[in-house]
Formats: C-alpha cells, structure tokens, sequence
C-alpha cells in the first residue's frame, strides 16, 4: 500500500497516512490490539475467579469442620441425686450445693445402668464415655432447681469429647483412624444408639460458655465480651484522636518541612509490624505504668496505638474530599473558621471517616501478635465483667485452640473462626449502612 502525492509519485503508506488504516497492516495491528485487550480481560476474569474459588474453598473448610461443634452427642441416663451424695433434702444454700458430690452421684448412676459390668478397668471405661461436663450439669442442675434433691430423674449427659467425635464419624473406631475408644466402650454406644439413649443435641454452652480443658466444655462467649471490650477501649481513643490529628494536618498545620515530616511518619507507622506494638505496650503500658497484664484496658491501648495512624489517614482523606466550595460558603456567610470545620467538614467528612474506622476496628480485630506480648494469651475460665477483668480476646483463643492436640478442639477452633467471621461481617455491614445513612452528594 502507497500513498499517491499531489505530484504523481507513489510514497509508502505511513501510520498517520488515511490509506492506511485500509491497508492490511492496520488490520493485522488492530487484530493484535483486540487480541491483546482480549488476554487482559482474561487476565482479570481469571485473577476474579481464582480469588473467588480460594474464599469459598477456605469458607467451605473452616465450615465443614466448625459447623459440629453445635452439636454435642449427650447420654441419657437415669440419676438419683441422693441427699448423701448432694446435702439434706430442702437444702438451698448455693455454697453447700455447689459443694456436693456429683461424681458419685454419676457413679452410682453408671453402675445402676451397667450392673454387670464390676471389674475395674470396665468401671474406668464407663467413666470415660463422659466428660468432666456431666458432672458440672448436674451441679447446675441441682442449684438451678434444688427440689431435684432426694428425685430420680432421666438427665441427658454430656459425652466424653471422644465418644463425640466418634459418632460424629470425625475419627473411627481404632487408634489408625485417630479413634481412643475401645472395643467395649465401642460396644456400650452401639447398645445405647440402639435403645434411643444417644443422641446428638444442640450444645448452648459453647455460645454461653467460656474457656476449658476439655473440648466439650469450651465456650466462645469469654472471647467474645473480651474482644468487646477491648475494641470499644480502641474505638474510644482512637476515633477522637485520629479525628483531631487529621483536622489539624489538613485544615491548619502549615506546610513546611515539619507536617511533611509528621505526615510522613504517619504512613510509616500505619505499616510498622503489629507485634512492635505490642513490645511498645508491654514496655510503656504494663513495664513503666505497672498495669494489669491479660486485661482489654491494656489491649484496648495497645490496639488504639497500632489503629490510630490508619485512622487518621482515613479521616484526612474523607475531609479532603469535601469540595473547597463548602469551606468558602461557610466562610463567606460569616462563620469562623472552627464552625466551618464543625458544622460543614466534619459532618460531610464524617461516612468517610466512620467507615475507615470500623473497617480499621474489624482488623484490629483480628490481630493476635500484639495481644499475646500483653499477656492476653492467658487461661481465662470466666467470663470478663469489666475493662479490668482477665480476659482474652476471640483470636487469641482460636490460636490457643488451634495449638491444642485433642482432635475436639479441631471443630471448636473452625466454629470459633466460623463465629469470628460473622462478627467482622456485623461491623463491616455496620460500616456499610453508617455510610449509606450520612452519605451526601453534591
């Protein structure tokens, strides 16, 4: 392809040249350009679609193996809560039945269930088809109702975290599939399956309860009201101060060498290593200040120091984004320059900023490294009543769980992520509907 020039001659068609685009080269160029943006809308779809099959295979995962946990497989059980085991019949003083005991009491339920069974190795293995939580049931039962005392009554009794996870079928029956239990023990749950004495029940103590030993005996609610506590300490702090900072580096600081080194040091730290943090409160907050380790005052501080460089980022930006039009309205109406901020920026900046803050919040959430330097790695049987309490925090426990070898805490641990997942969505659907309620355009 040749160009024809005014004075006859032929000269070779150029990129610019109209015969060009005609001409077979251009449409060799633009098949390759199409083909090119083809592989990069390619590129994309694959990137979308290996991200999306990573979530929902580590969603199916954590789910597959948390969803039991539930679930807790009980025995039913004829118990006689003798007053020689508990105290005399009429007896309602907490302390005194808090006081009885209902080994024994189980004991003497086994052995009525199982009379044949005399010889003492066949004793220990009835023993050990249930957990330690039998006995804390039937004390709670007892001082939630201590008419019981001196009755007979049918109970359904925690099972030992073995005979669940058994007849949950997450181990089998011999050592080589991961199961403990033994032929007999094996034997007992078959009879008791057959005759409608085992079930599989829905297990409120790991909503209500706190930490434990044993598998069947966890709760995740001590974690939960530790992380609470502990996020709204952060939120406190963080949120007022990272709002001021902010304020002040964008509508007052004056731009010299000093803001820019400030700002500067502002996104370094919001990048610094969590786990310096928490070197930072155990040196300042409980080495130099003296307090309380494992409590959410010193957690909440520690998180609001690693929170607040990124809140403040997020704050400068959505009052940055507020049109210059605003400020000279309010300026041109008379109003001094605090009113202008209070009144006009910050109400408009405030979706921008609440989002970033509880977006920054649901991370802080999630963080472990600091907490454990602080303490909050401790075995907390109770569930925390205030900011001075011992607590731990939902992720510390799902590390503590994870790191334990009883094949129960397996599932616990899923259903603690499981729990902890639906807890960062309620705060980012929190964030999301903050947004759309303050949201204004113009």
């Amino acid at each position: 392809m040749s160009d024809v020039t005014a004075n006859g001659r032929e000269t070779p068609a150029t990129f610019a040249s109209p015969a060009y685009h005609s001409s077979d080269a251009a449409r060799r160029h633009l098949k390759r350009r199409y083909a090119a943006e083809a592989r990069f809308r390619a590129f994309g779809i694959a990137a979308i679609v290996f991200s999306g099959l990573a979530l929902i295979v580590l969603l199916w995962s954590i789910v597959s193996q948390g969803y039991t946990a539930f679930q807790q497989t009980h025995i039913k059980i004829e118990v006689e809560f003798s007053p020689d085991n508990i105290a005399p019949a009429g007896t309602v003083e907490r302390q005194r039945l808090m006081g009885g005991d209902y080994r024994a009491v189980l004991f003497d339920a086994l052995d009525r269930k199982w009379s044949d069974v005399t010889d003492r190795d066949g004793q220990r293995l009835l023993e050990g088809l249930f957990g330690s939580g039998a006995e804390v049931q039937l004390r709670d039962m007892v001082v939630a109702d201590p008419s019981l005392i001196g009755r007979k009554q049918a109970v359904w009794l925690l099972a030992h975290s073995d005979v669940d996870m058994y007849v949950k079928g997450h181990v089998g029956a011999d050592e080589r599939s991961g199961g403990r239990l033994t032929d007999r023990q094996i034997a007992w749950i078959s009879d008791l399956k057959k005759s409608a004495s085992l079930s599989v029940l829905f297990h409120p103590r790991f909503l209500t309860g706190a930490d434990s030993r044993d598998p069947e005996m966890v709760g995740v609610l001590g974690g939960v009201v530790g992380s609470i506590f502990t996020l709204a300490i952060c939120f406190v702090l963080a949120f007022p101060l990272g709002i001021m900072a902010a304020v002040y580096l964008e509508e007052y600081a004056p731009k010299n060498w000093f803001t820019e080194i400030v700002e500067v040091n502002i996104n370094n730290l919001a990048a610094v290593p969590s786990i310096v943090f928490g070197l930072l409160g155990l040196a300042v907050f409980i080495g130099f200040f003296g307090m309380p380790r494992s409590t959410p005052l010193v957690g909440g501080f520690v998180l609001a120091l690693m929170s607040l460089p990124t809140v403040i980022i997020a704050a400068r930006a959505a009052i940055k984004a507020v049109p210059p039009s605003i400020r000279e309205g309010a300026l041109g109406i008379g109003a001094s320059k605090m009113q202008m901020i209070f009144h006009h920026v910050i109400p408009l900046a405030m979706p921008g900023i609440l989002t970033g803050t509880i977006i920054t919040m649901a991370h802080a959430l999630g963080e472990t490294a600091p907490l454990l330097m602080i303490g909050m790695v401790a075995f907390i049987t109770d569930v925390p009543g205030g900011a001075l309490d011992a607590a731990t925090v939902l992720p510390v426990q799902i590390f503590m769980w994870a790191d334990n070898p009883e094949r129960g805490f397996v599932e616990k641990t899923s259903a603690a992520i499981m729990v902890l997942l639906a807890f960062m969505l309620v705060m980012n659907g929190t964030a999301i509907w903050l947004r759309k309620k303050f949201e204004r355009r113009w």
